[in-house]
Parts: C-alpha cells; sequence; structure tokens
C-alpha cells in the first residue's frame, strides 16, 4: 500500500499535468486558410510564444497575437520561425493566428508551443517553508535539467523533420530531371540512328535507270 507523501507526490504530480496551461502541437494550415487558437490568461501573466514552419512551399506563414480588447500584440508576416514573450495586460480569452492565406496551392506544417504563467515546480517543493534538504535541491536540478532537453529533443526533431522533408522535395526533384535527361538521350540516340540510316540506305542512280 501506498504511504501517505508518495500518494500526495504522485496526486499532484497528475494534477499539474491535467491543469496544465502548457500547449504544444504541430497541425496541417491549408492553402489560402487562417487557423486560429484561443487560450485564457490572467492579468499580469507570462505568457510565450514559439512557433516553426516544418513542411510547405517556403516555409513562411503569417502570424498575430490579439488580445480580448481586439489589441494586437504581436504581428508578423512571412515568417520561418520565430518565438515572443508577453505579459497579460488584462484578463480574457487572447488569439493566437496563423494565416496561409497568401499562398494558392502550398499546404504548410506547423508546430507551435504555448506556455502560460510559470513553469511548474515539482509537487511538495514550491511550498517549502524551510530551506531545501541537498535531496531536494539535487531533483530540482535534475527536474529543470530534464526540462532543457526535452526543449532540446523537441527542436532536433523539428529540424530532423524539416531537412528529411527536403531531402525528399530534393530527391524527387532529381529523379524527374533524370528521366527527363534520359528521355531526351533516348529520343536523340532515335534521330541519330534514323538520319545514319537515311545516309546509308539504297537510292537508285543515273546509271540503275540506264
Amino acid at each position: 500500500m501506498l504511504s501517505s507523501p508518495i500518494f500526495l507526490t504522485i496526486f499532484m504530480t497528475l494534477i499539474n499535468g491535467i491543469f496544465s496551461k502548457s500547449v504544444e502541437l504541430t497541425f496541417e494550415l491549408p492553402d489560402s486558410a487562417v487557423e486560429c487558437f484561443y487560450q485564457e490568461i490572467e492579468k499580469n501573466t507570462s505568457a510565450a510564444l514559439e512557433y516553426q514552419v516544418i513542411t510547405g512551399g517556403q516555409y513562411d506563414v503569417d502570424v498575430k497575437i490579439e488580445g480580448p480588447n481586439k489589441q494586437i500584440i504581436y504581428q508578423q508576416q512571412k515568417m520561418q520561425y520565430d518565438s515572443h514573450q508577453f505579459t497579460a495586460q488584462v484578463a480574457g480569452i487572447y488569439k493566437v493566428c496563423f494565416s496561409n492565406e497568401f499562398s494558392t496551392f502550398s499546404h504548410k506544417l506547423v508546430y507551435m508551443e504555448l506556455n502560460v504563467g510559470p513553469e511548474t515546480p515539482l509537487p511538495g517543493i514550491g511550498d517549502h517553508a524551510t530551506v531545501l534538504t541537498q535531496l531536494e535541491t539535487s531533483a530540482e536540478e535534475i527536474h529543470s535539467a530534464l526540462n532543457r532537453i526535452i526543449d532540446h529533443q523537441t527542436h532536433h526533431r523539428l529540424r530532423e523533420a524539416q531537412g528529411r522533408k527536403r531531402a525528399e522535395d530534393l530527391n524527387e526533384r532529381v529523379f524527374w530531371w533524370s528521366m527527363g535527361e534520359s528521355l531526351a538521350i533516348v529520343c536523340v540516340a532515335f534521330a541519330q540512328v534514323m538520319v545514319l540510316k537515311n545516309f546509308f540506305s539504297d537510292r537508285p542512280t543515273l546509271y540503275n535507270r540506264m
């Protein structure tokens, strides 16, 4: 049977995961389309948006963050990737929009991460009334290091996906270019054979006519 402190730690971890205000997702943005996401933010709460276009077109997208009072907090056009931090001046629903309206045929695959509020500390450490023990300090350092590792892994996965897509596109272009060159070589060879055949074909001469 679980002891009370261990059970409380597991319970608080599950609660933090359920009510976390960190949003991380990858979505498809069709051509000539706009996708918006909404997040409720309390007043004087910090928030950070990070995004990157993984595949599609020139790897660019229009981004806009709009406050509850229709105030434009952040707006960029044709960006491949960027990050922006801001503090909510008023409480309410904030809107983050990604636009691909300038593209008429290119679908985009976009990654975004929206973090609201400070990072959630380990259960039981944030409300500690006394000095942290060596074990608790080590646990906090490991927790921070693991979060940094997760961020680095996410960025490496995005770069790997983007590089793989570019390599696939380049491979497809090389394939079709090679097919075109092969077809051109076959056509030129066939034309040369026909020309040489005409040179050596039997033709009636004046002597044969006599």
